[in-house]
C-alpha cells in the first residue's frame, strides 16, 4: 500500500509542472494570435496565401513574410482545455489515491503499535511502574502515538508529492531556460535567509513570553491554591497587583514577536516583488533582445522556479512531523523492546500439585529500584505456617508490605530468597502463584464497573452463587441488598461511589471468591471508622479460619488474637511470638501497644458513649453511618494537603494517590457542559479591546492595502504579456521597464504595510489578552468558596483556562481582523479589476469560486491535521488504559492483566474503522481540491479563447482576469480557514463572560452590608444548620448552638468531621448557614459587610500556607488594608516568638520561605502565621488545631527515640535532648498562641486537651451539634464525653 501510495504521490507531484509546459504553449498561441491581429490592423498589409503582404501601392521590402489565417484560435483553445481536463481527473484520481492509501497503512500500524504498547506495559514488573509516572504514560499511550501516525500518514504522501514538483519544477526551469533560472535562483537565499530568522526570532520570543506567563501562572495557581488564606486575610486586590505586574512582561514580548513577524513578512514579499521585476526584466530582454526565448518558455522557466521554491517552502511543515513523530517513537520503540524482568504473562515454571501453605523468608535484602539508596529489607528472616494467622507490626517503613509484596513476586529479592513449601517462588509460574493468593489491601482498589463485576474479578467464571456467598462471609451482603440496583449497582470510578467500609467489604469479597489458599491483609482495616471496623474485623475473623494469613496493621486491638506475632524493625524480623510473650519482653511490640491501647480505649468508649447519646430521630442505619464516617476520614487525611483549600473534599475523589483513572472521569462531564454555551457576540469582545481601537483602525489599513497587492499583480503579470505583442520595439521597451519600476513600487509598499499590520494587530491583541486575564483573576478572586469545591474549579483548571482563554480570545480580535480584512480587500479589488475589463469571462470564472474556496480552506485544514477526531475515538480505550495503569498493583495481584489488555484492543477496532473511513473521505477531498483549479483553467481558457477571436477581447484581459480572481479564490480559502480559530475564540469568550458575570453568593467586591465601629467581638450561633454545596447528602451541622462572649476563649473538641471547622468557616463568611443565623455583635453575619468582617478575624490553621516571597512580606500579608511597617512587623514577630529565629538566618526577614512554605520547619511555618495573625490587630482569633501539625511531628520523632534509648543505653544522652528540644518547639508556639490570645475573642479547635484546659468556654462536638458545654472543672464533674476523653489521655481525634 505504501509503495502504491507513493507511485501516486510522485505521478501527482509531476502534475503541476506539466500543467507549466501546458500554459506555456497556450500563452504562445495567444501572442502569436495577437500579433497577427496587431500586423493586420495595420492599413497598409493583407494577408494572402496565408503570409501578411504589403498591399500593392506599398513597395517597401518585407523583412520576412509571417504566417497568417492559419490561426484558428478557439480550435486551439479547445485542445488545451482537453489537456487541462485530462490532467485534472488523473490528479483527482491519483490524490485520492496517495491519501487514502496511506492513511490506511497507517491506521493499521497504528493500532498494531498501540496493541503491541499497552500489551507489553502490563507485562512489565511492578519495579518499573514505581520509575515512570502513571501520567507519563498515559501521554505516551495518547499523544506520542498520535505523533507517530501524523508522522506516517498523510505526511509522508504530501510530502513525497512536494518534493516530487519541486524538482520537477526545477527541471522544467533549467532545460527551458538555463540563463534565467540561475538568475531567480540567486536571489532565493535571501528568502531562505528572512524565513530563517524570523523562525529564530519567533521562537526566541515565544519562549520568554511564555516564561513570562509561566511566571504569572505560578502567581495565579499559588493564589488560588491557597484561596482561604487569601480570603481571610483580605489579599484580593493585593494578589491581583502581583498578577498583572506578571502579565506586563510578557505583553512586551508578544508585541516584539508582533513587531518581529511584521517586519519579516515584510521583507520577505518586498523581496518576492523584487524578484518579479528582475525576473521580467532580464527575461524580456532573452525574449526581445536576443530572441532566444518564446514569451511562453519565459513563463515557463518563471512559474517553473516559483513553484518549485514554493512547494519546497511547503514541504519543510511535514518535516516537522516527521521529527516529532521519530522522536516519540523511540521512547515507544523502547518499551516495546524491552523485556520485563518479571514477565507475568509468561507460561514458564512449573505450577506444584499440593499446595500447604508454608511461606518463609531466608536472609531476604531488598531496595526498591525506583530508591536504590534505601534498604528497605536488611536480611530478613521470617517463617509463616501454614494454617495459621500470622501478624507483622512494626513501626511504618519497617518492611512489613514490602515483604507481602515481595511473596506476591511484584519484586524480586536483591540477595536471599522467598519460599512457598520449600519451592524458590521464583521458580514458580506467575499468575498460577497469584491466583493463590488473595489480598486486601488498605486502599482497596474497585473498578469502574459493577459490584458482582467487581467480585468476579476475583476469579473469572465464577457463577452468581458463589459472588453471594463471598458477599455474605465478608459481611457485605446486607448493605448491597439494601441498594436500590443490588449487585448490579455502579461503583464509580475508583469505587468513588462506596464509602470505605463498603469498598473494603467488596475488595474481601473478591479476595475470598477466588478460595485463596493464603490470605494477605494489609492494613485492611485502617481506613475505616470503629462501626465499619468491627464490622470489616468480624468478616475477616470469620474467613481467616484454615487459611495461611499473614496481617499487617497498625491497630493492635486488631491482631491480638494472631496466632504469631512478628515484630519488624529497619527491615529486620526483631521479635516473634504470641501476644502476652512479646507484652513481657517489653521490646518493639510492647512500645507499640502502650502508645496506642490509651488511644483505643478512648476512641471506644466514646464510639459506645455515641451510640447511647443519640437521640432517636438521629438513628441513622449503621452502613449510612459508617460511610459519613468514613468520608471524613477521608476528608481528614485529604486535609493535610494543603490546610483549608481541600478542607472539602469532593466526596468522590479517592483519597491517596488513587487520583489517575480521575484525570479521565472529570474530563468528561466537563465536555459535555462546555457544549451548552453559546458563543459570546464579538461587538461584546471588541468592547473590550475598544481602547485600543488607533492601532485597530491602522492595523486594518495595513491590510487593506496588504490585501490589495494579489490582485495588483496580476495586473502587472498581464501588462507584461501585453508588451510582447507591441511591434514597436522602443515602445516595448520602455512599456517594460515602467512595469518593472512598478513591481519594486508594490514591493515598497508591501514592505511597509505588513510591518504597520503586524505591530498594530500584536499592540491591541496583546493589550486585550492582558486586560482579559486580569479581569479573569480578579473574577475569580471574588467567588464565594463554596465555589472553589467544585472540582470543575480546581486550581490547576482555573490557571489553565486563565492561560488558554484570554489567548484565544484574541483569536476573534488582534491578527484575526488583519486576517479578515486582508482576504476581503484582496477578493474585492480582484472582482472590481475582472467585472472591469471583461464581465463574462468573469461571471464563467466566478462559478468555479465556491470550489477553489473550498479547496482552499480544505488544504489549510489539511495543514493543521485530522486529529482531533481521533483523540475523541480514542477516549474509551484511554479510560481503559487510564484505569488499568493507575491500578496496576491490584489488577497483577489479581492476575487481570490479560483481560484489561483484551478490553483494550476490543476497543480500538472503534478508531481504526474510523481511520479507514477516513482514509476515503479525506482522500476524495484532497483529491477534489488539488484537480478543481485545473478544471477552471480548462472552462475559462476555452471560453477566453472564443472571447478573443468573436468579440474582439485583448488577450491579456484573459490572462488578468484568470490570474486575480484565481489568486483571490485561495485568498477566501485561506480566510475560511481562519474560522474554527474563530469559533472558538468566541466560545472561550463566552466562558469568560460567563465568569465575570456570575455574581458571587458571598461578594468580597462589594461596599454593601454593615459597619460598625465598636466591634466587639460577641459571636453566637443560633441553631446553624450546613452541608457543603460539593456534598448537598452529608449534614456537617445540625442544629448548632454556642455562644462566646467578648475576650473569652471557646474550644471546640471533637472527632474529625463533628464540624468543628466547618463552624470557623461560617464565622469567616465562607459560607453562609443553610438554616439559622451567626450573629456577631448583634448583627446577623449574612448582612455584615465581608471584609470588614474578615478583617476584624485573625486564622492560624493546621497547615499554614504562606506564600513564596520572604518572610517579613509572608507578616506583612496579614494586613492588607494598609502599608505596613518593618517596625510592626518586628513586633508582631517578637509576640509570635519568632524574632530570634528570623535574625539567626543569613537574609534575616528577607529570607524567602519557598513555595508554600517549603523552607521551613512546620514550626516556624506555625509562627509565621501567628504573627501574620496578630499583625491584623484582630478582635477575634481563630485557632484551627494550630499546635497539631507539631505533634505529629514531635511523635513521630519521640517514637523512634524510646526504641532506640532501649537498645542503646550509651547513647541516650543525645537523644533525650533532641526529644526535649521537640516539646520545646511545642511550647514556643504554644506560649506564642497564649499571648495572642490576651484580650480577644478566641475559638480553638484542638486535638491536645492540655491546650485547651484552661479555656473559658469548651464545647464537645459530635454529628453537627454540641452535646455538651462548661468549663474544663464543669465537665470533669459531669463525668461525660469529655472526662473519658481527659482520663484516656488520647488525642482527640
Amino acid at each position: 500500500m505504501m509503495i502504491a501510495g507513493s507511485v501516486c504521490a510522485v505521478l501527482h507531484g509531476s502534475a503541476q509542472p506539466l500543467m507549466l509546459l501546458v500554459f506555456g504553449l497556450l500563452t504562445d498561441t495567444f501572442i502569436e494570435y495577437d500579433i497577427e491581429l496587431n500586423e493586420l490592423n495595420d492599413d497598409r498589409k493583407e494577408c494572402v496565401n496565408n503570409t501578411i503582404q504589403w498591399k500593392q501601392n506599398y513597395t517597401a521590402v518585407l523583412q520576412q513574410g509571417r504566417p497568417c489565417g492559419l490561426l484558428d484560435i478557439e480550435y486551439e483553445m479547445t485542445n488545451f482545455a482537453f489537456y487541462y481536463v485530462g490532467i485534472g481527473v488523473a490528479v483527482f484520481v491519483l490524490g485520492y489515491l496517495q491519501i487514502s492509501l496511506w492513511v490506511t497503512a497507517a491506521a493499521k500500524q497504528i493500532q498494531i503499535i498501540r496493541r503491541m504498547y499497552f500489551s507489553k506495559v502490563m507485562r512489565m514488573e511492578i519495579g518499573w511502574f514505581d520509575c515512570n509516572s502513571i501520567g507519563e504514560l498515559n501521554t505516551r499511550m495518547s499523544d506520542d502515538i498520535n505523533k507517530i501516525n501524523d508522522a506516517i500518514a498523510d505526511q509522508v504522501s504530501i510530502f513525497i508529492q512536494r518534493f516530487t514538483t519541486f524538482v520537477c519544477g526545477f527541471c522544467v526551469g533549467f532545460v527551458k531556460g538555463w540563463k534565467l533560472t540561475l538568475v531567480i535562483v540567486a536571489a532565493s537565499p535571501l528568502i531562505g535567509v528572512g524565513t530563517a530568522l524570523m523562525a529564530l526570532f519567533v521562537s526566541k520570543l515565544t519562549g520568554m513570553e511564555l516564561q513570562a506567563y509561566a511566571a504569572a501562572g505560578a502567581v495565579a495557581d499559588e493564589v488560588l491554591s491557597s484561596i482561604r488564606t487569601v480570603a481571610a486575610f483580605g489579599g484580593e486586590k493585593k494578589e491581583v497587583e502581583r498578577y498583572d505586574r506578571n502579565l506586563i512582561s510578557a505583553q512586551r514580548w508578544g508585541i516584539r514577536k508582533g513587531l518581529i513577524m511584521g517586519f519579516f513578512t515584510g521583507y520577505i514579499w518586498f523581496i518576492i516583488f523584487l524578484c518579479y521585476a528582475l525576473a521580467f526584466w532580464y527575461g524580456s530582454t532573452l525574449v526581445v533582445d536576443t530572441a532566444e526565448y518564446t514569451p511562453g518558455t519565459l513563463l515557463q522557466v518563471f512559474f517553473g522556479v516559483l513553484i518549485a521554491a514554493m512547494n519546497l517552502g511547503q514541504a519543510s511543515p511535514c518535516l516537522e512531523a516527521f521529527a516529532a513523530g521519530r522522536g516519540a517513537a523511540t521512547i515507544i520503540f523502547e518499551t516495546i523492546d524491552r523485556e520485563p524482568e518479571i514477565d507475568c504473562l509468561s507460561e514458564a515454571g512449573y505450577k506444584l500439585d499440593r499446595v500447604k501453605g508454608d511461606i518463609e523468608f531466608h536472609n531476604v535484602t531488598f531496595h526498591y529500584p525506583a530508591r536504590p539508596e534505601v534498604k528497605i529489607l536488611d536480611q530478613l528472616s521470617v517463617a509463616v505456617k501454614s494454617g495459621e494467622t500470622t501478624a507483622f507490626v512494626g513501626p511504618s517503613g519497617a518492611g512489613k508490605s514490602t515483604a507481602v509484596q515481595l511473596f506476591q513476586r511484584f519484586y524480586d529479592p536483591k540477595e536471599g530468597m522467598v519460599t512457598l513449601d520449600g519451592h524458590d517462588i521464583r521458580g514458580l509460574n506467575i499468575q498460577w502463584l497469584r491466583s493463590l493468593i488473595g489480598i486486601v489491601e488498605q486502599e482497596p482498589v474497585l473498578f469502574a464497573t459493577t459490584i458482582a463485576e467487581n467480585i468476579r474479578y476475583g476469579r473469572p467464571g465464577v457463577n452468581m452463587d458463589d459472588i453471594i456467598k463471598a458477599a455474605k462471609e465478608a459481611n457485605a451482603y446486607n448493605f448491597i441488598m439494601d441498594l436500590p440496583q443490588k449487585f448490579d449497582t455502579l461503583v464509580g470510578e475508583g469505587g468513588g461511589q462506596m464509602s470505605g467500609g463498603q469498598k473494603q467489604r467488596i475488595a474481601i469479597a473478591r479476595a475470598l471468591v477466588r478460595n485463596p489458599r493464603i490470605l494477605l491483609l494489609d492494613m485492611a482495616t485502617s481506613a475505616l471508622d470503629n462501626e465499619s471496623e468491627a464490622i470489616v474485623q468480624e468478616a475477616l475473623d470469620k474467613v481467616r479460619m484454615g487459611r495461611t494469613t499473614i496481617s499487617i496493621a497498625h491497630r493492635l486491638s486488631t491482631i491480638k488474637n494472631a496466632d504469631v506475632i512478628v515484630g519488624f524493625e529497619h527491615g529486620r524480623a526483631v521479635e516473634r511470638g504470641k501476644h502476652a510473650e512479646l507484652l513481657e519482653r517489653k521490646g518493639v511490640y510492647f512500645t507499640l501497644v502502650t502508645l496506642q491501647s490509651q488511644g483505643d480505649k478512648a476512641l471506644n468508649e466514646k464510639a459506645r458513649e455515641m451510640a447511647d447519646n443519640e437521640e432517636e430521630p438521629e438513628k441513622l442505619n449503621l452502613s449510612r453511618a459508617g460511610s459519613y464516617r468514613a468520608s471524613l476520614r477521608a476528608s481528614i487525611r485529604q486535609r493535610t494537603r494543603s490546610q483549608l483549600s481541600n478542607l472539602v473534599p469532593d466526596s468522590s475523589v479517592p483519597v491517596a494517590g488513587e487520583l489517575g483513572p480521575r484525570a479521565y472521569s472529570s474530563a468528561t462531564p466537563e465536555e459535555e457542559e462546555e457544549e451548552t454555551i453559546e458563543p459570546a457576540p464579538v461587538a461584546r469582545i471588541l468592547k473590550y479591546n475598544s481602547p485600543e481601537w488607533p492601532y485597530m483602525i491602522f492595523g486594518s489599513f495595513g491590510a487593506a492595502v496588504n490585501g490589495g497587492v494579489n490582485p495588483v499583480y496580476s495586473l502587472l503579470f498581464s501588462q507584461i504579456l501585453a508588451t510582447f505583442s507591441i511591434i514597436d520595439p522602443v515602445v516595448q521597451r520602455k512599456e517594460i521597464d515602467s512595469i518593472c519600476l512598478f513591481f519594486v513600487m508594490v514591493g515598497v509598499i508591501s514592505f511597509c504595510t505588513q510591518l504597520l499590520q503586524g505591530y498594530a494587530f500584536s499592540k491591541s491583541g496583546e493589550l486585550l489578552t492582558r486586560r482579559l486575564r486580569r479581569l479573569g483573576f480578579q473574577a475569580m478572586l471574588g467567588q464565594e468558596i463554596g465555589w472553589f469545591d467544585d472540582h470543575r474549579n480546581s486550581p490547576g483548571a482555573l490557571t489553565t483556562r486563565l492561560a488558554t482563554d484570554a489567548s484565544q480570545v484574541q483569536g476573534a480580535t488582534g491578527s484575526q481582523i488583519g486576517m479578515i480584512v486582508n482576504s476581503l480587500t484582496n477578493i474585492g479589488v480582484a472582482i472590481i479589476i475582472s467585472f472591469y475589463f471583461s464581465w463574462k469571462l468573469t461571471l464563467v470564472i466566478l462559478c468555479f469560486l465556491p470550489f477553489l474556496a473550498l479547496s482552499g480552506g480544505f488544504q489549510a485544514k489539511m495543514l493543521t491535521g485530522f486529529a482531533k477526531q481521533d483523540k475523541q475515538a480514542m477516549e474509551a480505550a484511554g479510560q481503559i488504559s487510564g484505569e488499568a495503569l493507575s491500578n496496576i498493583r491490584t489488577i497483577a495481584g489479581l492476575g487481570k492483566e490479560k483481560n484489561f489488555v483484551e478490553m483494550y484492543e476490543a476497543q480500538l477496532d472503534a478508531p481504526f474503522h474510523a481511520a479507514i473511513k477516513k482514509a476515503n473521505v479525506y482522500g476524495a477531498c484532497y483529491g477534489f481540491s488539488q484537480c478543481i483549479i485545473f478544471l477552471a483553467n480548462s472552462a475559462s481558457y476555452r471560453f477566453g479563447g472564443y472571447l478573443v477571436r468573436q468579440e474582439g477581447l485583448h488577450f491579456s484581459m484573459v490572462f488578468r482576469v484568470i490570474s486575480a480572481i484565481v489568486t483571490s479564490g485561495t485568498a477566501l480559502g485561506r480566510a475560511s480557514s481562519y474560522t474554527p480559530d474563530y469559533a472558538k475564540a468566541k466560545i472561550s469568550a463566552a466562558r469568560f463572560f460567563q465568569l465575570l458575570d456570575r455574581m458571587p453568593k458571598i461578594n468580597v467586591y462589594s461596599n454593601e452590608g454593615d459597619k460598625w465601629s465598636d466591634f466587639r467581638g460577641n459571636i453566637e450561633f443560633i441553631d446553624c444548620k450546613f452541608t457543603y454545596p460539593t456534598r448537598p447528602d452529608i449534614q456537617v451541622l445540625n442544629g448548632l448552638n454556642v455562644s462566646v462572649k467578648p475576650g473569652q476563649t471557646l474550644a471546640f473538641v471533637g472527632s474529625s468531621g463533628c464540624g468543628k471547622s466547618t463552624s470557623v468557616q461560617l464565622l469567616e463568611r465562607f459560607y453562609d448557614p443553610d438554616h439559622g443565623r451567626v450573629v456577631i455583635d448583634g448583627h446577623d453575619s449574612s448582612r455584615v459587610n465581608v471584609p470588614f468582617l474578615r478583617s476584624k478575624i485573625g486564622i492560624v490553621s493546621q497547615e499554614p500556607i504562606l506564600f513564596d516571597c520572604s518572610i517579613a512580606e509572608n507578616i506583612k500579608y496579614g494586613d492588607n488594608s494598609r502599608d505596613v511597617s518593618m517596625n510592626d512587623v518586628i513586633s508582631a514577630a517578637k509576640k509570635a516568638q519568632l524574632h530570634d529565629f528570623v535574625m539567626s538566618l543569613p537574609e534575616k526577614y528577607d529570607t524567602n520561605v519557598g513555595s508554600q512554605g517549603s523552607q521551613l520547619s512546620r514550626g516556624q511555618k506555625q509562627r509565621i502565621a501567628i504573627a501574620r495573625a496578630i499583625i491584623r490587630d484582630p478582635k477575634i482569633l481563630l485557632l484551627d488545631e494550630a499546635t497539631s501539625a507539631l505533634d505529629t511531628e514531635s511523635e513521630k520523632v519521640e517514637f523512634p527515640l524510646i526504641l532506640s534509648f532501649q537498645r542503646h543505653p550509651g547513647i541516650h544522652r543525645l537523644q533525650i535532648r533532641s526529644t526535649i528540644w521537640l516539646l520545646d518547639i511545642l511550647q514556643t508556639v504554644q506560649d506564642a498562641l497564649d499571648k495572642a490570645r490576651e484580650g480577644r475573642t478566641c475559638i480553638v479547635i484542638a486535638h491536645r486537651l492540655s491546650t485547651i484546659q484552661n479555656s473559658d468556654i469548651i464545647a464537645v462536638m459530635s454529628r453537627g451539634f454540641v452535646i455538651e458545654k462548661g468549663t474544663h472543672d464543669q465537665l470533669m464533674a459531669l463525668k461525660g464525653a469529655y472526662y473519658k476523653l481527659v482520663t484516656s489521655g488520647a488525642p482527640i481525634s
